[in-house]
Parts: C-alpha cells; sequence; structure tokens
C-alpha cells in the first residue's frame, strides 16, 4: 500500500458510510410515505394526475438510489484501503409532511458536506488520491442534493382534512401488533440490504478477484465475481421489498421502522458471504409466511398478495444461495 492508513482514518470514513446509509434509508422511507400524506391531505388532490407529492417523491427516491452508491463506493474504498467496512447506520428521522422532509434532508446533507470536507483534506494531507477523488466528486453530488432540499423547505405544506367519518369495522384488523410484524419484515430487508452491499463491494478485494484455476482463466470470471453479480441483483430487488412494505404500512396508517434486525453480518470470504445469505433469506421466508397467514387470517387481502410476491423471490434467492453451499 502506498499510503500508510490508520485506524481513525478508517473510522473517518466509516463516518461517511453510515452517512450515507442512514440519508439511503430515510429518503427512500420518506419517498414511501408521500402516498399517506396524499391521502391525508386535501381532498382537490383526487382531480390531479400528478401532485407536488408524487415529483417530490420521485426526487427522493432517486437521491435515496444516489446514496446508496455512494455508500458502496466507500465500502470499496475501505475494503481496498484495507479497512473493515462499518454495517452502522447513523440515527433516522422520518419527518411527517413534505417541509419536515427538506428540513431533514438539508440537515443531513450539511452534516455530510461538512464531513466530507474533513475527509478531502485529511486524504490529501495523507497522499490518498484515490480517496481525496472519490469524496469531491460525492461532494458534489451532496451539494445538489443539499440545494434541491433548501427549495422545498419553502414549501407550504397542504392542511390536513379532519375526516368526520367514523373508522370503518374492516380497518381495525390494523392494530399495532400487525403493524409491529410487518416491521419486521421492514428490519429484515433492511439488514439483507446492508449486508448484500458491503459483501458486494468487499468482493473487489484484489485476491478475491484472482483466478486459481485454468477454467477461471479462460472464462475471465472466478467464483467471487459471480457471487458479486448475485449480490447485486439480490440487493435491488430487496431495496424494492423494502418500498413496497413501507408503502403499505405508511398507507394503512403505521409507521415503518429503520433499525436492521438480525444485524448484517458479512464475513470474510465468498463461502461465508453465501452460508451468511442462505440463512439470512432462510429467517426471511420463514417471517413472510407468517405474515400471509396472519393477514389471511384477519382478511388484509393486498398485504397476502403483496407478500406472497415478494416470498416467491426471497426463495429463488434462497435456492441462488443453496446452489453455492450444498
Amino acid at each position: 500500500m502506498a499510503v500508510k492508513i490508520s485506524p481513525d482514518y478508517i473510522d473517518l470514513l466509516n463516518k461517511a458510510v453510515e452517512r450515507e446509509i442512514q440519508v439511503s434509508l430515510q429518503y427512500i422511507l420518506q419517498h414511501a410515505k408521500m402516498e399517506k400524506l396524499v391521502r391525508r391531505t386535501l381532498p382537490e388532490n383526487i382531480l390531479l394526475d400528478k401532485t407536488t407529492y408524487d415529483a417530490v417523491g420521485k426526487i427522493l427516491r432517486e437521491i435515496s438510489i444516489q446514496e446508496m452508491k455512494h455508500a458502496a463506493a466507500i465500502i470499496e474504498r475501505i475494503y481496498y484501503l484495507g479497512g473493515k467496512a462499518s454495517t452502522k447506520s447513523s440515527k433516522i428521522t422520518i419527518g411527517d409532511s413534505i417541509s419536515e422532509f427538506a428540513k431533514l434532508g438539508v440537515k443531513a446533507e450539511e452534516e455530510a458536506v461538512t464531513l466530507y470536507r474533513e475527509i478531502i483534506d485529511t486524504s490529501g494531507k495523507m497522499g490518498d488520491w484515490e480517496t481525496r477523488e472519490l469524496f469531491e466528486k460525492i461532494y458534489g453530488e451532496e451539494e445538489q442534493h443539499l440545494f434541491k432540499f433548501q427549495e422545498y423547505t419553502k414549501f407550504q405544506d397542504e392542511k390536513e382534512e379532519t375526516s368526520k367519518v367514523p373508522l370503518p369495522e374492516w380497518r381495525k384488523i390494523y392494530t399495532e401488533d400487525y403493524f409491529t410484524l410487518l416491521n419486521k419484515a421492514i428490519s429484515a430487508e433492511i439488514a439483507g440490504i446492508i449486508q448484500y452491499t458491503n459483501q458486494h463491494e468487499k468482493m473487489a478485494l484484489l485476491e478475491l478477484r484472482m483466478k486459481s484455476t485454468a477454467l477461471e482463466t479462460i472464462a475471465e470470471t472466478n467464483k467471487a465475481a459471480v457471487v458479486s453479480k448475485i449480490l447485486k441483483e439480490t440487493f435491488m430487488q430487496e431495496m424494492d421489498h423494502l418500498e413496497k412494505i413501507s408503502e403499505r404500512i405508511y398507507l394503512l396508517e403505521g409507521e415503518a421502522t429503520w433499525k436492521p434486525d438480525p444485524l448484517p453480518v458479512v464475513g470474510n470470504t465468498a463461502q461465508e458471504f453465501l452460508v451468511l445469505d442462505h440463512a439470512l433469506e432462510s429467517s426471511a421466508i420463514t417471517l413472510y409466511r407468517q405474515i400471509i397467514a396472519e393477514a389471511l387470517k384477519r382478511g388484509d387481502t393486498l398485504t397476502r398478495r403483496m407478500f406472497e410476491d415478494i416470498v416467491i423471490q426471497e426463495e429463488n434467492h434462497f435456492w441462488t444461495f443453496d446452489d453455492f453451499v450444498r
């Protein structure tokens, strides 16, 4: 390694990882909450094909994806430098209106640009030019996010319409214990997203990419590269699951959690990754079948169908990992 790396330097870079995970999850959950906000505000929205909520929701989703890409790039750099990337997230706050989302976004992005100035300065002094260049690029994108959120702080939230209609009988099935069960699915999806992202970037290590057999040399790939591709595809589906489940929770007037459970575990080799991911998918399938059974019992058809679709994909993930661990 051309640059001497200290534990304090890796800790500084991991602050960036935790911040990027935080805002990525924060923005995707805010995006999911938009449907709930539309339904709670003035009924004139019903007459519109698109509203401000749709426009802001789209931007939040786009920024969320960009933030997760930032996290992935920083994680890959940490592993290249010989460090261990964090699987934690800074504290997430969702808010309850567009103006709140914007103020929280401004706060998060201001913290980001402050932190990234420090990292750019530190990496430059150390002669770690690759890290400096990476964070200069990320810094520019975070500045754009900051300006965008500053625009929305001027947004005047629409007045909520107070419902004069008593809660219908069929809606009484959505109790706190039901939301607790659905939030276990959110926690499982977040655990998978963080675990798979971290593992995917760890695959970039030179020793995991090396080809050790004639077949690997001829095919110009190896097991680590194949697993890396699988993890990326799986991660994208888990992000989609997170979005759908959180949208459903918010639509039913619940609140989505942001904490992973079980805690993400990365491992050290491609084979360890596969064993850990195999177990994670197995526990998710068990949980989702429990949710399907509970939704069926309560007569919540839409939630049941949604989880039936999700569990099919989770089973596909399980059998893909199973091919490697048997």
